[in-house]
This record gives structure tokens, C-alpha cells and sequence, in this order.
């Protein structure tokens, strides 16, 4: 039979055997209702506001990238630092595009704020970020055998090293103030509260404490790790790096202090 053949569809239907039970000379019912006329494929039917939309769409323009958001933080108290480390004029002025460099620089490192402003705490990432290759290039912190928690009052740095090689890489601290500075020579951890409140100064939270001297503890400070000037005595860290420090030592885990705190050698 050719498609399309009227006499063909005729003859077949003829032939084709009738359904149990049903009466002489009936057809067989068609399966489902015809959709197209025969000879014809189906084609899908595109409503046209559909049409409307595809054709619009294959003509708008690609959607213009949102626009960087300004950078307007002023002049820092460490601008000269932060524009050496980037890289940029150091003038000690800053500039949009000096704003824009801090920003990536805080944002990069987890600065909270990142808003371009070249602040102390901006600052003191700035300087453990720039001692991670070699912190102990210097060679202040004796090399020992066993694990050494250095601590750099200087720089305002703490890092761990056992032998020459560093297990715990540079991070940014706050030793004493003045007339309440932190002792400097060889120390050991004696004792190790993780959940440490202080019974001198109000109750005050000392997460993570490890007394290595004292009453003076490596321990996490909740909130501004730079407020006040410096601490009572002790090594506060954020409280992340304080709680992975205490992961790594243990009681009779060596400290070794030197250097002097900027605004505490009057």
C-alpha cells in the first residue's frame, strides 16, 4: 500500500480481522484518534506567545555585568605598610585603586571589615602573611629537637616549630600592655583549660587556655583581638587559631617569648 492510497487503507481495513463479538460488517474501532492526516509526520504545535518570547530572547542584548562596587575607605594609620606589601606606590595616601588592593588583600585573608581601610588588624595579618616562608629567618627562636611555641612580641607573632621545621605557621597575637607585659624567656605549658574563664578580671571568657607562666596563657580572645592596647600579660590569638593550637600542644609543650611589644619599651 502507498501512503496516501484511499483505495489501499480500504482493502486493508476489509481484511483486517473483526474484534471478538462484534457484528458483521463493523469495523475495527481505531486505537487512539488520529492526529494527522495520513502521509503526514506530527508536528509539534508552538503556542505563539512562546514564538514571541524565544524570538525576544534571541534578540536582547547579554545582560551588562553588575558594577563593581567602590572602594572609598580613607588613609590609614599602616597605609605605607599595606601599599609596600601590595605592591603599590608607597606614599602613604590612599588612593581608589590603594583601596581597592587592601580590600582584595582583607577579603583574601578573612579581615573583618573588608572595606579597603588599612587598620591595625589589616596590618598584623599583613605581617604574619609576610612571615609564613620563613618566620624564623632571623634566627630568634631557638631550634630544638622537641616542639617550640615561638612567640614574637616584636612583630606581634606566634608560630611552632619542632626542629627547623614549622607545624604551626605564623599567626598575628596580642602580648601584654604596658606595666602588664608578657614574660619573655623559656617557658613550659603546666596546665590546659579549654573552657577557661579568668578569676582576675571579671569572668572574662580565656577559650583554649594553656598557662605556660603564672597566671599568663596562650588563649582565644572573643571579639577584637587589638582592643585596649594589649592584654593583662597573656598570648591572645582569635579564637580559631587558639583552638587549633591547642589541638597541636600538650602539658610540657615548650614556649619561648622574646622581643619587646611597639608601645611598651618606655
Amino acid at each position: 500500500m502507498t501512503a496516501g492510497d484511499p483505495s489501499g487503507a480500504r482493502s486493508a481495513a476489509a481484511t483486517a480481522p473483526r474484534p471478538a463479538g462484534a457484528a458483521p460488517g463493523s469495523r475495527r474501532p481505531p486505537a487512539r484518534p488520529p492526529t494527522a492526516a495520513p502521509g503526514l509526520r506530527r508536528t509539534a504545535v508552538v503556542p505563539a506567545a512562546l514564538l514571541a518570547l524565544t524570538a525576544c530572547a534571541a534578540l536582547a542584548p547579554p545582560a551588562a555585568a553588575a558594577p563593581r562596587e567602590p572602594c572609598t575607605a580613607g588613609t590609614g594609620p599602616y597605609q605605607r605598610e599595606l601599599e609596600a606589601h601590595l605592591g603599590r606606590p608607597a606614599d602613604g595616601v590612599q588612593s581608589p585603586a590603594d583601596c581597592a588592593a587592601v580590600r582584595t588583600f582583607q577579603r583574601a585573608n578573612g579581615v573583618r571589615p573588608a572595606d579597603g581601610y588599612p587598620s591595625l588588624a589589616t596590618y598584623r595579618v599583613m605581617t604574619a602573611v609576610a612571615a609564613r616562608k620563613a618566620p624564623n629567618a632571623a634566627g630568634d627562636c631557638p631550634v630544638r629537637a622537641h616542639r617550640v611555641t615561638c612567640v614574637d612580641m616584636a612583630r606581634q607573632l606566634l608560630w611552632v616549630q619542632r626542629g627547623e621545621r614549622v607545624v604551626f605557621a605564623p599567626v598575628p597575637i596580642r602580648t601584654g600592655r604596658d606595666d602588664q607585659e608578657t614574660r619573655p624567656g623559656w617557658h613550659e605549658v603546666y596546665w590546659r583549660s579549654i573552657d577557661h574563664t579568668s578569676t582576675l578580671y571579671d569572668d572574662a571568657p580565656m577559650p583554649y587556655a594553656q598557662f605556660f607562666d603564672g597566671g599568663q596563657a596562650l588563649h582565644g580572645r572573643p571579639g577584637d583581638l587589638y582592643a585596649h592596647g594589649g592584654s593583662a600579660g597573656c598570648v591572645n590569638l582569635s579564637v580559631p587559631d587558639a583552638e587549633r593550637l591547642w589541638d597541636l600542644l600538650g602539658e610540657g609543650d615548650a614556649v619561648y617569648v622574646w622581643g619587646t611589644k611597639p608601645g611598651t619599651d618606655d
